[in-house]
C-alpha cells in the first residue's frame, strides 16, 4: 500500500486538504496506476516554531506570512 506523507506548516483549511488529498491521489493513480482505495495519504501540520531552515526557526525568519 502506498503512503504519501506530507508535512507543511498548520494553517490550511480543511477545504483546501481535502483538495490537496484528491489531486494527491489522482496524480499518482495517473502516474503510477493502482487503485485510489489503496493509496494512504497523511498531513503533519506543523507550527512554524517547531521547524527550522537556514539555522532559524520558521517563526522568526517568516513571522507574519501566511503557510506556503
Amino acid at each position: 500500500m502506498p503512503i504519501i506523507r506530507v508535512e507543511m506548516f498548520s494553517g490550511r483549511s480543511r477545504d483546501q486538504k481535502r483538495e490537496l488529498v484528491k489531486e494527491l491521489t489522482n496524480a499518482f493513480v495517473r502516474t503510477c496506476g493502482g487503485s485510489p482505495a489503496a493509496l494512504t495519504i497523511v498531513i503533519d501540520d506543523v507550527e512554524k516554531e517547531n521547524w527550522g531552515s537556514g539555522g532559524e526557526l520558521c517563526s522568526d525568519k517568516y513571522p507574519d506570512e501566511s503557510p506556503k
